[in-house]
């Protein structure tokens, strides 16, 4: 039998990143066309990896994802505690993590991964671990933020719906529908021009 071999610049790469630039590109892909649309093809073409090389290093599609969401969750987590780690003076810390997380959209596929997560709860993997991230959340933001059970509803609520509007591309409608304009000025005040960039830029993943 032979073996699977990476192509040569990942080859030298450590294990580690090696492993990262295939996370990378699996987030943006399943960010693009979905869990169920995406396919480790895809994924592998992405990282400039073969297809094997992949299946090999992860196992599944369902293990790919779920590692793509646990890198997800933790890197909203990172972000979060770099924020509470060194708070800016008179700003609110709701403020400042709200912004934190605006300043993930320039992942893009990071954010509409953890939405594809959500609609599979009935998933028996992908719902159990997108519950397990989701409360992860919902304690640090309590234990360690300081957020009231209230607070952290409106704030969690505030991000699903900068998700939604990202993922609805939402920014195609701004300058034709003036709803669009209403919506996307209200509920993204400081980091309009951020979301507006994003949907602008085409999409980096080859179908």
């Amino acid at each position: 039998m032979s073996s699977v071999n990476a192509p040569e610049h990942a080859s030298r790469m450590k294990s580690e990143d090696r492993r990262e630039l295939i996370l990378e590109a699996a987030t943006a892909v399943f960010g693009e066309f979905g869990y169920v649309g995406a396919t480790t093809d895809q994924v592998a073409r992405a990282a400039g990896v073969s297809q094997p090389y992949v299946v090999r290093m992860f196992g599944s599609k369902e293990k790919l994802f779920l590692e793509v969401l646990d890198r997800a969750h933790d890197r909203l987590l990172s972000t979060f505690r770099a924020v509470l780690a060194a708070p800016e003076p008179d700003v609110s810390i709701s403020t400042q993590l709200g912004r934190a997380y605006v300043d993930l959209l320039a992942d893009r596929g990071l954010l509409l991964s953890l939405m594809q997560a959500f609609v599979l709860g009935s998933d028996p993997a992908i719902g159990a671990r997108a519950r397990r991230g989701f409360l992860a959340m919902y304690e640090m933001l309590r234990d360690e933020a300081k957020f009231e059970p209230v607070e952290i509803s409106q704030f969690l609520a505030g991000g699903m719906l900068i998700n939604t509007l990202v993922g609805m591309r939402m920014s195609d409608e701004f300058e034709s529908n003036p709803l669009a304009t209403e919506l996307l000025t209200t509920a993204l005040p400081e980091k309009l021009d951020c979301l507006l960039d994003i949907g602008r830029a085409p999409s980096s993943v080859a179908p």
